[in-house]
This record gives C-alpha cells, sequence and structure tokens, in this order.
C-alpha cells in the first residue's frame, strides 16, 4: 500500500525495524531486570521507592493469593487506582494469575462505572480505600466477587505515613471499613509470599488490557491489548529515544494516568524495558506535587499533554524561576495539538526536547514520533515508528489511496495494533479491516512522510454544508495573546443548520471580548469558519490525560 518516505528522514541511530521482536512479555522484563539488577529502583513514589526484587516478589505473592481466590486464566480483574506502587503491584500480580487487567478511571461517576464493571465482567475489583464504597454499592449489578482496598498511605515513608494518618487520612475518606467477605491488599500480598507460585503459562499474544476508549465512532467500548502488543510499543519508544535516553540512570515521571493508554502502554513499558525508574505521580493536575516530584528525583523525562506543560509554564513557581526543570532532556506530549509556543517556552525552560507524537488507543500506540534530530515542521505529529505504517485514504469510501498533500482518513498498520473491541466484532472489523486500523482521524502526508492532523472525523461542523474543522479553529484562537485554552464544537443553528461555537478560557490578567475575539479570527480565516459564538469560562471539561471533551462542552453524550 505505497512506500514509505519517512524512513529516509529518520535519525541516523534510529533503525528502519527492530524485527524480529523477541517473544517477550513485561513480565519477563521486570523478572530479568530483578535478576540482573535486584536492587535497582522500579518506582520511586514521594521519598519512597521499591526495586525490581520487591515488585517482583510482590507481583508474584499477588498472584498466588488470587489464585487461591479463584482467579483462572483469562478472568478480568479491574483497577481503581491512581499511579501508585500498588497499581502496578496488582497489575503484574493480575497478570502472572493469568487475569486481564482492566484498568479504570478512578474518577468515572457511579453510571459509567457500572457500565465498565459490567462490560468486561470483572471478577474482582482493586480499589483505592476513598473509592470502596462506590464500587461496593455496585457489587451486586455488576457481578463483582471480591473488591480488594489498598489505602494510598501503605507505600508512603514512614513519616509520610505517619502524617497522613493524622491529618489526611479521615478528612478525604481513606479511613474505611471494609465488609467481612472483601479483602485488604496488604493482607495478600503478606499471605502471598509464603504460597508457591502460581502454574499459569503467560503467552506474548495473550490478552493483557482492556483499554477503554470512545473507539473510532464515539460509542464507548474496550480495545484489548496483548502483553506483546505493549512490550513491541515499549521497544520501539525505547529506540527512538535512545539517542536522548538513558538505560537505568535516567529517571522517568509518570504522570499520565496508568488507566490510560499512553500511561499503561506507552510511558510504564518504555521505562521496564530500559530499566528506567519511574517516578508515580498519583494527580497530574496537582502541579505542585508535580513540581516537588520534579525537585525531588531530577527526571530526564517527562511524558505529559498539552495542558500540563501549559499549566507548568503558567505555575506561579516557575513564572517566578523558582524551579530547576534543567535535568529534563525530552518531553513528549499527546492527546491533544501542541502549539508551537508552548514547544518553545518548554524548551527554554529545559534546554531539552519537546516532541509531539501521535498513536491510539486500538493501535497500542503504534506511533507516530517527531524526530529527536531531525527536521521539526510545525503542525506534524512526525512520522510511523519503526515496523509502523500510515495510509491516508478516502473519508468516504476508505478504499482510495490519497497522495501526499492530501486529506483524508487516517489508517494504521503495527504489529501492536489492538485484537479487537472487547466481545464486539462488529465494531472491530468496521475498525479493523485487512490488517489496518481506520482510525477516524482526518489527516495528510507531506512529501517526507510526516503526517498533519486535521480533526476527528466525527467532529467536523458543517455551517451551510461546509465542512469545518475545529481543531484548525482552536489553533488560531490559541495564538491569541489573551488565550490560554479554547475548544470548538458544532451546535445547532437555524440559520446555518449548524455553528461552529468556541469557549475560552482567559490568561490570568488579561481581557478580551467576543467581539475582538471573532475579529481576531475573521483576519486568519474563511467567514464560514469564525465561530458565530463565544462563551468564556473559568476552565474547560477534560479528560484525565487533559484532552478538551468538545461534548461536555456542548452537553451532548
Amino acid at each position: 500500500m505505497g512506500g514509505k518516505p519517512w524512513l529516509n528522514r529518520y535519525d541516523p541511530d534510529v533503525p528502519h525495524s527492530l524485527e524480529p521482536y523477541p517473544d517477550l512479555t513485561l513480565i519477563d522484563i521486570v523478572a530479568e531486570n530483578a535478576h540482573r539488577r535486584p536492587n535497582h529502583p522500579a518506582l520511586l513514589f514521594k521519598g519512597s521507592q521499591l526495586t525490581y526484587a520487591e515488585l517482583d516478589k510482590l507481583s508474584n505473592g499477588f498472584a498466588s493469593s488470587l489464585v487461591t481466590l479463584g482467579v483462572e486464566k483469562g478472568d478480568r480483574v479491574a483497577i481503581l487506582l491512581p499511579n501508585c506502587p500498588q497499581f502496578l503491584v496488582a497489575q503484574f500480580g493480575a497478570w502472572k494469575a493469568g487475569a486481564i487487567v482492566a484498568p479504570l478511571n478512578p474518577l468515572y461517576t457511579e453510571r459509567e462505572l457500572e457500565y465498565a464493571l459490567r462490560d468486561c465482567g470483572a471478577k474482582i475489583a482493586i480499589v483505592l480505600t476513598s473509592l470502596y464504597e462506590k464500587v461496593r454499592s455496585l457489587r451486586s449489578r455488576v457481578g463483582l466477587q471480591s473488591i480488594i482496598a489498598t489505602n494510598i498511605k501503605e507505600f508512603l515513608p514512614k513519616i509520610t505515613r505517619l502524617l497522613f494518618t493524622l491529618f489526611i487520612e479521615k478528612k478525604q475518606g481513606h479511613r474505611v471499613n471494609i465488609d467481612s467477605g472483601d479483602l485488604w491488599l496488604r493482607d495478600l500480598l503478606e499471605e502471598g509470599t509464603e504460597l508457591p507460585p502460581p502454574e499459569v503459562v503467560i503467552k506474548p499474544d495473550d490478552p493483557a488490557l482492556l483499554l477503554l476508549t470512545g473507539g473510532t465512532t464515539g460509542s464507548p467500548k474496550a480495545a484489548v491489548g496483548s502483553h506483546h502488543s505493549i512490550f513491541i510499543t515499549g521497544t520501539q519508544v525505547r529506540a527512538w529515544f535512545a539517542s536522548v535516553l538513558k538505560d537505568w540512570d535516567d529517571v522517568v515521571i509518570l504522570a499520565v494516568p496508568l488507566f490510560h493508554v499512553y500511561g499503561n502502554v506507552g510511558i510504564m513499558s518504555t521505562g521496564l524495558i530500559g530499566g528506567n525508574p519511574l517516578a508515580l505521580v498519583p494527580n497530574p493536575r496537582d502541579l505542585d506535587d508535580l513540581i516537588d516530584t520534579i525537585a525531588k528525583v531530577r527526571p530526564a523525562f517527562l511524558p505529559g499533554v498539552p495542558t500540563l506543560f501549559i499549566g507548568l509554564l503558567n505555575h506561579s513557581k516557575v513564572k517566578a524561576g523558582k524551579v530547576d526543570f534543567k535535568s529534563i532532556k525530552l518531553c513528549i506530549s499527546a492527546a491533544a495539538p501542541l502549539l508551537a509556543e508552548t514547544k518553545r517556552n518548554f524548551e527554554d525552560l529545559t534546554g531539552g526536547h519537546m516532541l509531539e507524537v501521535y498513536g491510539l488507543t486500538e493501535s497500542m500506540l503504534a506511533s507516530v514520533f517527531v524526530p529527536v534530530q531531525g527536521e521539526y515542521k510545525e503542525g506534524s505529529v512526525g512520522m510511523p515508528a519503526p515496523d509502523v505504517e500510515v495510509l491516508i485514504v478516502d473519508v468516504d469510501t476508505g478504499e482510495k489511496t490519497l497522495p501526499p498533500g492530501d486529506i483524508g482518513e487516517i489508517l494504521i498498520h503495527g504489529k501492536q495494533l489492538m485484537k479487537g473491541y472487547w466481545q464486539n466484532p462488529e465494531e472491530t472489523a468496521d475498525a479493523i479491516r485487512d490488517g489496518w486500523l481506520f482510525t477516524g482521524d482526518i489527516g495528510y502526508l507531506d512529501d517526507d512522510g510526516y503526517l498533519f492532523i486535521v480533526d476527528r472525523k466525527k467532529d467536523v461542523i458543517k455551517p451551510s454544508g461546509f465542512q469545518v474543522w475545529p481543531r484548525e479553529i482552536e489553533e488560531v484562537i490559541a495564538t491569541h495573546p489573551a488565550v490560554v485554552e479554547v475548544g470548538v464544537a458544532g451546535v445547532p443553528d437555524a440559520y446555518q443548520g449548524e455553528a461552529a461555537k468556541a469557549w475560552i478560557v482567559l490568561k490570568e490578567g488579561h481581557e478580551a471580548t467576543e467581539g475582538e475575539l471573532r475579529e481576531f479570527c475573521r483576519e486568519r480565516l474563511a467567514a464560514y469558519k469564525v465561530p458565530k459564538s463565544i462563551e468564556f469560562r473559568d476552565a474547560l471539561p477534560k479528560s484525565m490525560v487533559g484532552k478538551v471533551l468538545r461534548r461536555e462542552l456542548t452537553g451532548s453524550q
């Protein structure tokens, strides 16, 4: 299906292919790291650390306990935890017991959580104590056999744990009593270390994760990722950034939520394969905690999303020059468009590289990367990673391959694509055809194989029959000096049928009127693209990963 012009634009140290990929899983990687460097830190968490030997041992113990609870190969285990050591211990333990892990957003409403638990058919849920009552209330409706609770303080240093117990635990709802049939994670870890390891054979092609996604059509469903998919993605990311990141020594900040493909497949796998300590940040929106973590662990690699980087740049401590980011050699930004201004400002702040990447849950981050040393093209998300292919096809038919410069639907091919949507063969067949993932994203390739994203297929606005992509309007408004955040979506309109509307957050201390901003757009956009109305907000609704939720802006679900 066409050539691969991007291979000629790779950095000199990036191989064109990494095949053959060894038949390994992250379970094998952790065991190997524990053997090679048992005392090397795998996880850093608020002043404490968990070594590779400890991670391997604790997850072995948890696996043994799960087997005694009746977990069998193929059963689903849900995890509702922030980024903390318990998350990785639980995930690897569940994997070693043969289970498929369903990481769920801790901020889900009861309705969303009920749907997710019922859809994945979880036998067991591992939850933070503050979430216990919410999950407990759903138990009978979703068929949960057992709930395993853990307190965030269990892996904190002694003094921090004591202060948490005295001043925070009860106030924030972490002090709970669990039902007699439920269990404490700490007890299972202790008991499991005395049990023989489970005799479960985990194959690379076995399903490992169920990751919830809106999919290419917007309806909620779970993408199934295999153990080998996760390993392949981590191998590709590590190879792409090998010229910048040093195995074992360089610390990686893991603030992107582990319930998301970006954190769980992209960042976690890359860190573990490279033996890099992962510094866990429970809440990426808590910028004070993130800044404190950066100061303490001196990371080399900070993955994030544009809103995180914008938030850091506008933080009072950063603006006052009280934060040293010079240890950071590499930042990657994903999940939403990265403005050139944000890139420049953050590179000035760190002295390192800031690169944009593109991938989907369905692709298990079969990714497109901006090169580290090669040409940066403003507006492009880069070029396909080794062993990943990108194709642009006609939006309406999905069949005609388009030449460079023509806008169409983006297709991705790679060895780590999802196995399919969980128990949804119809949508799977629509999303993956002849081995190609139809992303639902609209864009184009240039002559060099650089990919440019235009917008989501389903988000197109059609005022008076014209096609308008929200992202184009957002990028224009975002360049206004008074604007810090913007979201654009289509709303019903009596005259045009549908019209563009913008929701805007202004920078602190700045002012702008609707008329001024519309005039700003008129100077830079065709008349039919100018938002018909503008609404000012204190904040925009976002996912935990930082993506502006256009559907919430318009009130549609």
